[in-house]
């Protein structure tokens, strides 16, 4: 797999790639645009951190890539709606730098409060004044953390620890989240009318963007104290302008900017103000985060290499980890069922209902789902599928795609179903369970069945009278095909039947006509599962 290492990562990182004889990676730090584009094609892989902007343009050119890493929290660099329809998986490292952003929000806010910035630039010029740099203190100051996530937990454990009361804003953060942290979970108005200090920890997004505004400094308190060390352009920046100007504002501390470096007039007079303390996107600047971040992106290149789970993909529906070794069983019976149930589908499927009853209800299915879809989609299009892209390319196919789950299940304590219905409403309906680990089939439309999978079948449907498995048998041993083994279906005594045989060998397409013709066969189908 060759790598190209287009910003600068820790090489400590790095060395995970560089010891694997499977990855050769190229480190071209400082392409133009036109240079990258010219040579990206090369590339299953492209490490990034916010100095690569991967849009449309790179993303075409890149007609091997399988992967983008970012070494870094961050994937605003990233077009991934757009990398997620060409099936390129986005990685990022969320947790790699958390506690170096955690802790430089801190540094700022303390820096800010105190003074430290200007007496420090005060004492160096020779001056020894101590009156006009008097500070505030922590404790007692009530603080609002918007976005509780990895870094915003981090910086409301450390606002605690100060001695303020902690209130925090995240709509995607369960409650008991906030009780762990001994914070309390408000609207966003409330932050904004009782808070001192209000921090900001979201990503970046359209439901982000200038979150912050006119509107929302119009409700602080007069003297609050503002910081973003999240993402330049959360916080409206022409509007923080205003509110440090008119005093609105005491202090304030930025570390991000919407535009970076910060060139307009807007930033640069921004980064002037008195009351603001200022870095240079130095959250994630630590020796130690920069060598987290690159040993996490290293390693999910790795995972994906050895066909692993991926933690960090930011494009692909995934378990909790915790679970993953429970559910990996799950994801081959539902791939064998896939695999196996579009080998039956004679038109395009107009719906495809994915059913979880029994145990495996209590948990989120929706791995399996997409993982299902792909294996279904890739024997039906000639574009790779994947877990990235299979959601999009039915939509663009036009297939509904369902899920349901019942935690009862009668008979199996878990049952995995699919059903396959075509635009006439006919339909295509398989049900799986495991044994022992193993995928068995236990249902075929509505016949009980109960086999294992095996790489070479034939499903035969037929009306059921004396001599007919006689005439099967004597046909594949007359063209040297061993029956492994088989499983009969039947919905009543002389009724129709279904059988599915266990092969050896695969059957040629003029054995199949022939039995199709000795048993008057209604449906006869060769089935192949490469790999089992």
């Amino acid at each position: 797999m060759r790598v190209i290492v287009t910003d600068e990562v820790a090489a400590e990182g790095l060395a995970l790639l560089e010891q694997d004889p499977r990855v050769e990676m190229d480190v071209r730090l400082g392409l133009s645009k036109e240079e990258l584009l010219a040579i990206i094609g090369g590339y299953e892989v492209i490490i990034t951190r916010s100095g690569t902007n991967v849009d449309r343009n790179l993303l075409d050119a890149a007609t091997r890539l399988k992967l983008v890493a970012r070494a870094g929290v961050g994937i605003d660099n990233v077009d991934v709606d757009y990398a997620s329809s060409r099936g390129v998986i986005v990685v990022n490292a969320p947790l790699g730098n958390t506690n170096s952003a955690a802790e430089h929000t801190m540094a700022l806010l303390l820096a800010a409060c105190r003074n430290v910035t200007k007496s420090n630039a005060s004492l160096k010029s020779g001056e020894w004044k101590r009156a006009p740099f008097t500070g505030v203190e922590l404790k007692g100051k009530t603080a609002g953390v918007i976005g509780l996530g990895k870094v915003g937990g981090r910086v409301a454990t450390r606002l605690k620890a100060f001695e303020c009361e902690v209130l925090a804003c995240d709509p995607y953060i369960a409650l008991k989240r906030a009780h762990d942290l001994g914070v309390k979970l408000v609207s966003h108005d409330e932050i904004y009318k009782n808070c001192d200090i209000i921090t900001v920890h979201t990503p970046l997004n359209d439901e982000t963007r200038n979150m912050i505004g006119a509107r929302e400094f119009g409700l602080m308190q007069d003297g609050v104290i503002v910081l973003n060390v999240a993402r330049g352009g959360v916080i409206n920046e022409e509007a923080l302008l205003a509110n440090l100007k008119n005093g609105k504002i005491g202090l304030a501390a930025i570390d991000v900017y919407s535009v970076e470096p910060p060139k307009t007039e807007i930033l640069k007079e921004l980064i002037s103000q008195e009351q603001l303390v200022v870095t240079p996107h130095l959250g994630a600047n630590t020796f130690e985060a920069q060598i987290n971040v690159a040993v996490d992106v290293s390693r999910e290149i790795l995972n994906y290499l050895d066909e692993q789970p991926l933690e960090n993909a930011v494009n692909i529906p995934r378990f909790d980890m915790a679970l993953m070794e429970q559910m990996r069983p799950f994801m081959n019976l539902i791939r064998v069922m896939s695999d196996f149930a579009i080998q039956l589908v004679e038109k395009n499927p107009a719906k495809v209902i994915f059913g979880y009853t029994g145990q495996i209800a209590h948990y989120d299915c929706s791995p399996l789902t997409v993982f299902g879809l792909s294996a279904l989609l890739n024997r039906m299009v000639e574009q790779d599928v994947n877990m990235v892209n299979a959601s999009l390319i039915a939509e663009q196919m036009g297939i509904v795609v369902e899920e349901s789950k019942s935690t009862l299940s009668a008979a199996f304590s878990n049952l995995v179903t699919l059903v396959i219905e075509n635009s006439d409403g006919k339909r295509r309906l398989i049900a799986g369970t495991l044994f022992e680990g193993a995928p068995r089939i236990v249902r075929l439309r509505d016949y009980t069945m109960d086999f294992c999978p095996e790489e070479h079948m034939l499903l035969i449907h037929y009306g059921d009278r004396p001599g007919m498995i006689g005439k099967i048998g004597t046909i594949m041993g007359k063209h040297d095909i061993n029956i492994a083994s088989m499983n009969l279906g039947r919905s009543e005594k002389k009724g129709e039947a279904m059988v599915i045989l266990s092969l050896d060998s695969a059957v040629p397409a003029d054995v199949v006509a022939e039995i199709r013709e000795a048993t008057d066969a209604s449906f006869i189908k060769a089935i192949h599962l490469p790999g089992r």
